[in-house]
């Protein structure tokens, strides 16, 4: 069982939590279950869980420390409407979830091969009901603009540590969700250069 000390603490997620939430609170539906692909520590659905309390909330992650470390933050908040966390790898070709309202993916896709990305925007076409959203967070390169000196530099540190991961054009993601059954991507631009990015399943 977990307890408080296998909670792990991502600074990122403190920081970026804030206007993440913002943004997600003018797009999910007022009530349905909400699946977070890839929650990383587990910060992150606390945090909404707590805010969008009519909202069931559904972590999952493929490693088992991450999702020890969900365990221990749902345990350490005590909130009724955040699920036990599932193993899901987001490039499987089933998931442990068979519908959702809405699916969140929160800085994924620059860390993982783009099989992951690719196997998200199936998974989310099989899950989802028309109109609901795929949200996605993170830095990406948008091809009307230079990518920033940050990205830059993190870009060549993620390539150095897995030649499969990167920074994504937002335009090859796009045409990836438009391709599995979405509707064209709204942008909305976020600290710290990251974008939120959201998908509607037509």
């Amino acid at each position: 069982m977990s307890n408080d000390d296998d909670r792990q603490h991502s600074p990122a997620a403190n920081r970026n939590r804030g206007a993440i939430l913002s943004v997600l609170g003018s797009i999910l539906p007022a009530s349905g279950t909400v699946l977070e692909v890839a929650s990383g520590t587990g910060e992150h659905i606390v945090h909404f869980a707590r805010a969008f309390p009519g909202l069931t909330w559904q972590p999952s992650d493929p490693s088992e420390e991450a999702l020890r470390s969900i365990s221990a933050w749902i345990a350490s908040v005590g909130l009724e409407n955040v699920c036990r966390p599932l193993k899901l790898d987001a490039a499987a070709d089933s998931w442990p979830v068979e519908q959702a309202a809405a699916v969140v993916c929160i800085n994924m896709i620059h860390i993982s091969p783009w099989s992951a990305t690719e196997g998200l925007m199936r998974g989310a076409q099989r899950i989802l009901d028309p109109g609901a959203p795929l949200y996605l967070y993170g830095p990406f390169r948008q091809p009307t603009k230079p990518l920033e000196p940050s990205n830059t530099a993190f870009d060549a540190s993620l390539r150095g540590r897995d030649s499969r991961w990167g920074l994504r054009d937002l335009s090859q993601v796009a045409e990836c969700a438009v391709s599995h059954g979405f509707a064209k991507h709204r942008v909305i631009e976020m600290p710290a250069n990251n974008l939120s990015v959201i998908f509607r399943r037509q």
